[in-house]
């Protein structure tokens, strides 16, 4: 009977140092897990719902609500312009809509330069700034960089024509302009390269005048500025001479001695006589 008691007890010692081994392992599981959650919570980025695009989206559409979806973005790389409520990208349940004026693809963050006001067309005037005017300019294969412009393209513009004196001149009047339109459209992802007739710049209401007198007085030409070149162009101008490297011969004016005389009459005759002059 002792004996049963006594291996009844050290069973019992042996299941309770087991279960506080458990207990403790577990408890160091926990212990574990909650730290490595509490590591997780520090290095979690904070995110915020914004819109973004459900399929690729090109100019002119119209933008619906099929369109777009809400996603979980990074705060700190969430876009200028980027619309987080629908009353905001939507309002008055899409009475007025708005019109896609650059291509997005799929989830990519819609922005307010993307798409027009509510209830604005998707034409030139919905990519004026405030302040700016639309300008055009007739143009050919050689004035027009053979095809090669396309909107959002920056141009320098050279003037062409009869100067005074300078006879034909060319000179630089705009530089680093944009180009909004090409003929008949305003896409900034159209590819295909065709001879354009009309560009449309955006200027100031100054430069409108200078143009609509440099256009009046002689011929435009363009010339492409490269993709991020920021160097500002220096006023230039080329007439003949310089072109051929004509220089202008200089008139040296020589100064005759001064002469003084005075007149005596020597019978029938005057003559004159020199004489030293008086300073």
């Amino acid at each position: 009977m002792r004996f049963v008691f006594g291996l009844v007890l050290v069973l019992g010692v042996g299941l309770a140092g087991f279960a506080v081994f458990m207990a403790q392992d577990r408890i160091g599981q926990y212990q574990a897990a909650l730290e490595n959650q509490r590591k997780e919570m520090k290095n979690t980025v904070p995110v915020e719902q914004i819109y973004v695009a459900t399929r690729k989206l090109v100019h002119g559409e119209i933008l619906t609500e099929k369109d777009v979806k809400l996603t979980l973005f990074p705060k700190t790389s969430i876009p200028e312009g980027a619309f987080r409520a629908k009353d905001e990208l939507f309002p008055a349940n899409n009475e007025r809509p708005r019109y896609v004026i650059r291509t997005m693809e799929p989830a990519e963050a819609l922005m307010a330069v993307k798409v027009t006001e509510p209830g604005q067309d998707a034409g030139v005037s919905s990519r004026l700034r405030k302040g700016m005017r639309a300008f055009a300019i007739q143009v050919d294969v050689t004035t027009g960089v053979s095809g090669f412009l396309r909107p959002g393209d920056h141009v320098d513009i050279y003037w062409s024509g009869i100067a005074g004196d300078a006879g034909n001149v060319t000179r630089l009047i705009e530089a680093n302009v944009e180009l909004i339109a090409i003929d008949q459209t305003a896409d900034t992802d159209r590819s295909n390269p065709t001879i354009a007739r009309t560009v449309t710049v955006e200027v100031t209401p100054q430069q409108v005048a200078s143009l609509a007198q440099a256009r009046s007085s002689g011929r435009l030409s363009l010339s492409l500025v490269g993709v991020q070149d920021e160097t500002v162009a220096e006023v230039s101008e080329v007439d003949q001479k310089s072109l051929l490297g004509i220089e202008e011969e200089k008139i040296v004016k020589i100064e005759k001695p001064r002469v003084c005389t005075i007149r005596t009459r020597r019978g029938a005759e005057v003559v004159e006589i020199p004489i030293p002059c008086a300073d």
